[in-house]
C-alpha cells in the first residue's frame, strides 16, 4: 500500500531497480511452474506496450485536430508551425554536432588489427557501395512522399504517423474555414474524443510501474550485463554524447530561449522520461508526455496537442545523434577515415532520416542502413552495434522525449501559453 502512495516517477524508479536485480538473477532460463520468467516478463511488458500503442492513433488524431482548430487564424497556425519546425531542426542539428564531436574525439572504432580480425567483418566495401549507391536518395525522398498518404486509414493501420499527422493538421486547419454550425459540431466531436482518450490514458498509466518492470527485466534477463563489455567504448561514446545534449544543450535552450528552470522542467517530465527509457518508444510514451507537460509544466493544451504529437514523429534528437555516432563508429571499425565533406553529408542525412524514423524500438537501425548505403559503407557493420543497441535505444528515446518536452515549454513561453509555478511543481500526474 505504501508503494501505491508514492508518486509515479518514484514507482517507476523502484520498478527499474527491481527489474535489473531480478532480471540478472533469474536470467533467460529461470522458470516458475514450468513457465520461464522471461516469458512472464515478455507477456506483461508486451501487454503494457500494446495498451500504450492502442492510444496512439485516436489520441494523435483528436489532439492535433483540436489543437490546430483551437489555434484559429492561419497566421497564428503559420507562426506556431514555423516556431515548432524551427526548434526541432535546431535541436536535432545541435545533437548531431555533439555526437560528431564526441565520436571524433574518442574514436571508439579505432582498434589494432583489421575489421575481419577484430570484429569478424568480411564484406567487400566497394561491392556494397556499388550495390546500394542509389538507395539513400530514394529512401530520403520516400520520407517526404509519406507525408501525403494515399490512404489515411492505411497510413494509420501501418503506423505511418507522419502522413497521419499531416492529414490531421489539414483537417483541423480547414475545420475552422467552414460554416460555424458544421465547424462547431466537428470540434465538439473531436474534443470529446480527446477527453475520452485522456481518461483511458489515466487508466493505462495506473499500470505503468508494472509494465516498466516487466520490460526492463526482460531486457536484462535476455542480454545480461555482459552485453556492455564488447562495445564498451562505443556505448560510452553514445551515452556521453546523449548526456551532453540532455544535460547541457537542452538546459541552455530552456534557460535562454524559454526562461525556465531546467531542473524544474526535468522534475515535471521525469515520469515521461523514465517511461520512454523503459519502452524505447517515443510514440508509446506520447500520452504520458502530454500529461506531464500540460499538468506538471503548466503548458496549455493548445500547445501540447500540436507540438508534442508532431515532435514524437519529426523530432528525434537522440536518434539523430546516435545515427551519426554509429555510422562513424562503423567507418572507424573498417579503418576508413571519413573526410569533412563526407561527415557533413552524414550530418545532413542523419538530420533528414531522423525526421521519418518511427517512434518505436530499434526503428533507427533502418535509418542507419540508409546512411550507410548513401555513403558507401558495408551494411553488415550494423551487426557491430546490435549487442548494445537495445539499451542505447532506451537511452536515446529518453533524450528524444526530453527534446520534445523542452520544445513544448519554449514554444509555449514564446506564445504566452505556459503557467509555470515559481514554487514547487504541482504533481497531478500520479498513478
Amino acid at each position: 500500500m505504501a508503494f501505491l502512495k508514492l508518486k509515479l516517477h518514484w514507482q517507476i524508479l523502484i520498478a527499474l531497480a527491481l527489474a535489473v536485480i531480478l532480471g540478472s538473477i533469474v536470467g533467460e532460463d529461470g522458470h516458475l511452474f514450468g513457465v520461464t520468467f522471461y516469458a512472464i516478463f515478455d507477456f506483461i511488458g508486451q501487454l503494457f506496450l500494446n495498451a500504450l500503442k492502442m492510444l496512439i492513433v485516436p489520441l494523435i488524431v483528436s489532439s492535433i485536430i483540436v489543437g490546430v482548430a483551437s489555434i484559429g487564424e492561419s497566421d497564428n497556425l503559420g507562426r506556431l508551425g514555423g516556431k515548432t519546425i524551427g526548434y526541432y531542426a535546431l535541436t536535432s542539428f545541435l545533437a548531431i554536432l555533439v555526437g560528431l564531436a564526441v565520436v571524433n574525439l574518442i574514436q571508439p572504432g579505432v582498434v589494432e588489427g583489421t575489421a575481419e580480425e577484430v570484429f569478424g567483418l568480411s564484406a567487400n566495401a566497394d561491392e556494397l557501395e556499388a550495390q546500394f549507391a542509389d538507395k539513400g536518395a530514394d529512401d530520403i525522398v520516400a520520407i517526404f512522399l509519406r507525408m501525403v498518404p494515399t490512404n489515411v486509414i492505411a497510413a494509420a493501420s501501418s503506423g505511418q504517423m507522419l502522413g497521419l499527422i499531416f492529414f490531421s493538421i489539414l483537417y483541423g486547419f480547414f475545420m475552422t474555414r467552414i460554416a460555424n454550425q458544421y465547424a462547431e459540431a466537428q470540434y465538439n466531436f473531436f474534443n470529446g474524443m480527446l477527453q475520452i482518450m485522456m481518461k483511458i490514458t489515466d487508466l493505462v498509466m495506473v499500470f505503468a510501474p508494472i509494465g516498466v518492470f516487466a520490460l526492463v527485466a526482460k531486457t536484462v534477463a535476455s542480454t545480461g550485463l555482459e552485453a556492455f563489455v564488447p562495445l564498451a567504448q562505443f556505448f560510452f561514446t553514445v551515452v556521453l554524447a546523449l548526456t551532453i545534449h540532455i544535460a547541457v544543450t537542452l538546459p541552455l535552450l530552456l534557460r535562454f530561449l524559454g526562461g525556465v528552470s531546467p531542473l524544474r522542467h526535468y522534475r515535471a517530465v521525469s515520469p515521461a522520461l523514465l517511461t520512454a527509457f523503459s519502452t524505447a518508444s517515443s510514440s508509446a510514451t506520447l500520452p504520458l508526455t502530454m500529461e506531464c507537460v500540460e499538468k506538471n509544466a503548466g503548458v496549455s493544451n493548445k500547445i501540447t496537442s500540436f507540438v508534442l504529437p508532431l515532435g514524437a514523429t519529426v523530432n528525434m534528437d537522440g536518434t539523430a545523434l546516435y545515427e551519426c555516432v554509429a555510422v562513424l563508429f562503423i567507418a572507424q571499425a573498417y579503418g576508413i577515415e571519413l573526410g569533412l565533406a563526407t561527415q557533413f553529408t552524414i550530418v545532413l542525412l542523419a538530420l533528414m532520416t531522423s525526421i521519418g524514423v518511427a517512434g518505436i524500438p530499434a526503428a533507427s537501425l533502418v535509418a542507419i542502413a540508409i546512411i550507410l548505403s548513401a555513403v558507401g559503407l558495408p551494411l553488415e557493420g550494423i551487426g557491430l552495434i546490435l549487442a548494445v543497441d537495445r539499451v542505447l535505444d532506451m537511452t536515446r528515446t529518453a533524450v528524444n522525449v526530453a527534446g520534445d518536452s523542452a520544445g513544448a515549454v519554449i514554444i509555449a513561453k514564446s506564445e504566452g501559453e505556459v503557467d509555470i509555478l515559481e514554487d514547487d511543481l504541482p504533481r497531478r500526474v500520479t498513478a
